[in-house]
């Protein structure tokens, strides 16, 4: 840590440098961004978790950057080519760009045009064009005719080659052009003449010119998948002239007249051959990691909406998967969300037996005591929900219409062949459909969230980088509400902060063995649990109706003496002290401050004591979509309907309206005021009503505004 970066962390965010300093001291000690969150508030100044994960992120950059020093001074070194000046410039420079540019001229090259004119001895030529002081050329230029070399005028071009390499390699040239793209460059597209027809979705960019900087992500990222289809061609550029110029005030020095013109022509060969093209590959990978980022935080987002969505808990649940031609698969399940019974029926065409499909429905109802149905959005679905919302079952029962995205990728997957080995996969999942509405998150976490249908162009952005940011999304959503450690699968034990795949495992292993945990600090006995995962992982973990009272709550074990204390103080037990009001407003909480606890935990304690165990998600309502519509063909421009936000984008949002086909809600048709960005509006799974605004039943695809409503 002593000779750590920190300006250069604190140089790319605004945040105290003591909280930069503790937080990376943290994380290198193995703690996790929830954990660093929540629980080291006195040593972050209350970092949230997008601080702490900016941080982490820098961190990382950091780490990369000095193994990348490693690597070019040990290639310098071998190559004996490393000084002092050199060994200080690169240990001093902490700017990707920069030190790629000081290690240019030692890269190992492949044979080039001024490789073959060094090894034809033009470089001494090169250095008298550069200094500038000779008067003929040609007569200089002449004494390096060799068989290699067939007259003056190809000696004077490889020496141009030699200072066309130079000036490619030179800093100060570079950066100029650098700084011409990031104030100046151009994002250009066209379509690939002999792909024209094949080209139709790309159609707004077969001719299209924007500027770099602003150019919005989305329209980057479908240019460049269009380039990777080889349907487009793209490319950023600069004013060619202008970038002349800018090189020439470098290199130009009052050199004689010959000289001068020599070294205009080595400008122009520098910048359209090597210059240009390497500052443009470097931009369209930054512009690339930045659409990239900006897709990645639309998807996370969405996904953080979608696994925080309020679960309906421990009911007993009818779940159906409708069909047409194959049927409606049905299953109920009971509290803990394990399989009662399951059937088909068949109450749409071509069988078409609805009378029969509801008895059916009628007596699972009844024999297994159904508090609750829910209904998969998929094919079929609006006609089967308008089905069971027409039926009396003689008792008030809620209906959920539930998105089915991902149901199918759970059913075939080797969590659900495990669960349920002798059940086919319509079975399984309608059973993911019915847990989806007992505990959205619990069932979600199973899925690949690529698999579950929000976000955009998911598949064109960097997948690492995806993956890391989904499964820190993921993360954070399980920690955030705190886990059931009786009941929860190793699934979702896996994202509990300091646990992990094994641990998760070993922990449901351990439950089968010994039965239900009773207190939190019984997960030491848990097969490879360590003090550091103890302590990442227990304020997480939730034991209803155990031993100790604080096990149901966000209390950190850390932190039970100091609770113990507050009951001493107030003449009562912990259990009294939880949940009553009047005692915990008795409490003064800066008599309680310790060297290692301040008054942002104590406050944090205060608000648990509250309100103990509460789920931050509130609880599921069924949505009543409109009656009249079942399919596109019903749909006619002014309708106005219900509907629920099912994925946000940049460009706008899509709304379910209870019909197999989303409806896009643009970006300029959400409010009537300016928005860069429809979620400072809206979010997945918000109830929002919108008005049918076009119609394109050929492509599927339907117009919605919220503004005209």
């Amino acid at each position: 840590m002593e000779n750590f970066p920190f300006a250069v962390i604190t140089s790319h965010l605004d945040l105290p440098e003591r909280a930069i300093k503790n937080t990376i001291s943290l994380l290198q000690d193995g703690a996790t961004v929830p954990f660093i969150s929540r629980y080291r508030k006195e040593m972050t100044g209350s970092l949230d978790e997008v601080d702490i994960g900016k941080i982490k992120d820098q961190l990382q950059k950091i780490e990369e950057l000095v193994k990348r020093k490693e690597s070019i001074l040990k290639s310098i070194k071998e190559q004996g080519s490393l000084t002092d000046a050199i060994q200080s410039k690169i240990n001093d420079c902490w700017n990707p760009s920069q030190l790629e540019d000081i290690y240019l001229p030692f890269k190992k090259k492949i044979k080039t045009k001024a490789t073959l004119a060094r090894e034809n001895g033009l470089e001494p030529l090169a250095r008298l064009i550069t200094s500038g002081k000779s008067d003929d050329l040609k007569k200089q230029a002449q004494k390096y005719v060799n068989k290699n070399v067939v007259d003056p005028e190809a000696a004077l071009e490889g020496a141009r080659h030699i200072i066309s390499e130079w000036i490619n390699e030179n800093t100060e040239c570079r950066d100029v052009i650098r700084n011409q793209f990031a104030k100046y460059a151009r994002v250009e597209s066209k379509v690939i003449k002999k792909k024209k027809d094949e080209a139709t979705k790309y159609e707004m960019y077969f001719d299209y010119n924007e500027a770099l900087n602003r150019i919005p992500s989305h329209r980057l990222l479908a240019i460049f998948r269009g380039e990777n289809e080889s349907l487009l061609r793209a490319k950023i550029s600069v004013d060619l002239e202008y970038a002349q110029r800018s090189v020439e005030r470098i290199m130009l020095d009052r050199q004689k007249r010959q000289c001068a013109i020599q070294i205009k022509i080595a400008i122009e060969d520098a910048l359209k051959r090597l210059l240009i093209p390497s500052i443009e590959n470097e931009f369209k990978k930054a512009a690339k990691q930045k659409a990239d980022d900006e897709a990645i935080l639309v998807f996370t987002k969405n996904l953080k909406d979608l696994l925080l969505a309020a679960p309906l808990g421990s009911k007993r649940i009818l779940a159906i998967d409708p069909g047409f031609r194959t049927g409606c698969k049905v299953v109920v399940l009971d509290e803990k969300g394990d399989l009662l019974h399951d059937t088909a029926i068949y109450p749409h065409p071509p069988q078409s037996k609805k009378e029969e499909a509801m008895h059916s429905l009628q007596y699972l109802v009844e024999n297994y005591k159904v508090e609750a149905i829910s209904i998969g959005n998929g094919t079929a679905g609006k006609e089967t929900l308008q089905m069971v919302n027409t039926h009396n079952f003689g008792k008030e029962i809620d209906v959920f219409f539930v998105n089915e995205s991902g149901a199918s990728i759970y059913s075939a997957s080797k969590i659900a062949r495990e669960e349920f080995p002798d059940k086919d996969v319509t079975v399984r999942g309608s059973i993911s459909i019915g847990r989806r509405l007992m505990d959205p998150l619990a069932e979600l976490v199973k899925i690949d969230p690529k698999s579950i249908g929000v976000g955009q162009y998911q598949h064109d952005v960097n997948q690492t980088r995806l993956k890391e940011n989904l499964d820190n999304t993921i993360a954070s959503c399980v920690n955030a509400v705190g886990i059931n450690l009786n009941t929860a699968s190793q699934h979702l034990l896996a994202h509990v902060s300091g646990l992990g795949p094994v641990l998760g495992k070993n922990i449901v292993e351990y439950r089968k063995e010994n039965g239900a945990f009773s207190e939190r600090k019984e997960l030491l006995k848990v097969k490879r649990m360590g003090k550091k995962a103890y302590e990442q992982a227990a304020g997480f973990l939730r034991i209803r109706d155990g031993k100790n009272p604080l096990d149901n709550t966000a209390v950190h074990p850390e932190s039970y003496t100091i609770v113990k204390k507050m009951a001493k103080d107030l003449s009562c037990t912990i259990k009294q002290l939880i949940s009553d009001k009047e005692k915990i407003e008795q409490l003064t909480l800066k008599n309680y401050v310790t060297d290692q606890i301040g008054l942002p935990t104590l406050i944090d304690i205060k608000k648990e004591l509250e309100k103990p165990g509460l789920d931050i998600r509130g609880k599921a309502k069924a949505v009543a979509f409109s009656n009249r519509i079942n399919k596109i063909s019903d749909l006619s421009v002014g309708m106005i309907l219900p509907g629920v936000v099912n994925n946000v984008t940049k460009f706008g949002a899509f709304v379910d309206i209870g019909i197999k086909e989303s409806g896009l809600v643009h970006i300029s048709e959400i409010v009537d005021r300016f928005i860069t960005d429809p979620a400072e509006v809206l979010q997945v799974n918000q109830e929002v009503k919108v008005m049918v605004i076009n119609i394109d039943e050929l492509k599927g695809r339907v117009s919605l505004s919220m503004k005209q409503v």
